[in-house]
């Protein structure tokens, strides 16, 4: 008897373990690292929030399916669509030869060049004063900012970091002489220290985000391009800067330097 009980206990749980387990195998399950507002960032009641999340609602309404926003660390985030934990990565990411190597790419839909921070008085005025040897300077690891800085300003001193606050912490107090990464979070970063530091938005390179998918998975591409081309169309990016950036976007014009969506 108590082997049968046992028996019937075990078949139970795993008969539970199973239905717990399902999901609805429609459900586009979409890949963001939280922790970049205005684009990737929860609100207040802990959901997630930003451009990046009412961009992937628009995208799962045009396909007709459910969507799951899973947050994954960006450094784990192109395993974790290689693997098939997500379906697609929308966070920010930009479209590079070298990740085209791992992981295919819808159209680009946002340009967001590298540029500088900067201490208040700082004497690097231009990209080109960042090729002087010696200089530091202050990168978030597994970007393109960092590829840059090895590929092309080999006289540099390197401060790898794991989070871009640090990097411009760095240039706060006076430990780095620049950090770079893309021009709205270089941005931000001098809004949020205006008496500490200076952004040069003038960039470096020009580069572009991409929806990233799996090799193979050339359907879902084409619909995901469908959809950023009818998204554009229909005025959906400057409704969303509208709505999350309309001071960055002021800014950008006042300086003469195109905005992203444009």
């Amino acid at each position: 008897m108590t082997k049968l009980l046992t028996a019937l206990f075990l078949a139970t749980l795993l008969a539970l373990t199973s239905s717990c387990s399902k999901r609805d195998p429609n459900t586009l399950r979409i890949g963001m690292e939280l922790s970049y507002p205005p684009f990737e960032m929860t609100n207040a009641q802990n959901e997630p929030d930003g451009i990046s999340v009412r961009l992937a609602e628009a995208l799962g309404e045009h396909l007709g399916r459910p969507i799951e926003i899973v947050d994954v660390g960006w450094d784990g985030i192109i395993a974790a669509l290689r693997t098939g934990k997500i379906d697609l990565i929308l966070s920010s990411m930009t479209k590079t030869e070298e990740r085209e190597k791992s992981i295919a790419f819808s159209d680009p839909y946002v340009t967001n060049s590298l540029c500088t921070l900067v201490g208040k008085e700082s004497p690097i005025q231009d990209p080109e004063d960042l090729k002087k040897p010696g200089v530091r300077i202050a990168v978030k690891g597994e970007t393109t900012g960092e590829a840059y800085v090895n590929e092309y300003l080999p006289d540099a001193e390197v401060i790898r970091l794991d989070q871009a606050s640090d990097c411009a912490l760095q240039v706060m107090q006076g430990k780095a002489d620049a950090f770079i990464y893309d021009q709205i979070s270089i941005y931000k970063s001098w809004q949020a220290h205006p008496e500490a530091t200076r952004a040069i938005l003038k960039p470096i390179r020009a580069e572009s985000w991409a929806i990233g998918l799996r090799h193979g998975e050339d359907a879902l591409r084409e619909e995901v391009n469908a959809f950023l081309a009818a998204f554009r169309a229909q005025n959906g990016f400057e409704a969303l800067t509208d709505r999350y950036m309309a001071a960055e976007k002021k800014a950008f014009a006042e300086q003469g330097i195109p905005f992203i969506f444009e």
